[in-house]
C-alpha cells in the first residue's frame, strides 16, 4: 500500500514492558472509532502491515498495543518513532454536518481591530487548546481557537471572524 492510499494516525511513542508491547499515540481526534486490526508503519517510506493482537486504549491519546511477531523487546525498540497509517478505506465517515475546529483549515482569518490576517495554514492540536497558524507580512501568527476569541464562524464563506488581544500580533511582527 502507499501513503497516498491511506491516512495518518499516530506514531509509536515507546516499547512497554519485555514481551515486545508498545504504546502507540494518536493524532487522530477519536481513535477507539478506527478499526485497529492491522496497522501499517512507514519504514524507508513504504508501508509495512503490521496485524494486531492486543490493543488497551489509554485515556491520554494512547494505547498499548501488541503486534503479531513483535514478541521481545528488541523487535519493538526498532519500531519507536515510526508512524503509524490505515488503509483510507477504514477512514470513518463523519456526519457531514459534523464541524470539527480542524475544519478551520483553509478559511481566511478576518481580525475585528487588523482586518484580514490571512489563511489558515495549519492547527496544531495541543492538550488544553487548538492553534491557528496564520502566515501575515513574511511571520507566522500563531493564536488560539478558543470561544474567547473566535466571534463567528462562516462556513458558507470560508471566513473566521475573530477579536484578537491588543498586542498580540504586534508580538509576532516586532519580533
Amino acid at each position: 500500500m502507499k501513503i497516498e492510499d491511506s491516512f495518518y494516525i499516530g506514531y509509536i511513542t515507546k516499547t512497554k514492558g519485555l514481551k515486545g508491547e508498545v504504546q502507540v499515540f494518536f493524532e487522530y481526534p477519536e481513535p477507539q472509532d478506527l478499526d485497529l486490526d492491522t496497522i501499517f508503519l512507514e519504514m524507508n517510506g513504504k508501508l509495512v502491515p503490521y496485524f494486531v493482537s492486543e490493543c488497551a486504549f489509554q485515556p491520554n491519546q494512547t494505547a498499548n498495543v501488541y503486534l503479531e511477531d513483535v514478541d521481545v523487546i528488541e523487535k519493538a525498540e526498532k519500531l519507536v518513532r515510526k508512524k503509524v497509517y490505515l488503509p483510507n478505506a477504514k477512514k470513518p465517515q463523519r456526519d457531514p454536518d459534523e464541524f470539527l475546529i480542524t475544519d478551520l483549515k483553509g478559511f481566511i482569518v478576518l481580525d475585528e481591530q487588523r482586518g484580514e490576517l490571512g489563511e489558515i495554514v495549519e492547527i496544531h492540536e495541543y492538550p488544553q487548546q487548538y492553534v491557528a497558524v496564520v502566515p501575515h507580512q513574511f511571520r507566522e501568527i500563531l493564536f488560539p481557537l478558543n470561544d474567547d476569541f473566535i466571534k463567528e464562524i462562516d462556513v458558507e464563506k470560508g471566513i473566521l471572524h475573530v477579536s484578537l488581544p491588543e498586542g498580540l500580533i504586534d508580538l509576532y511582527l516586532n519580533s
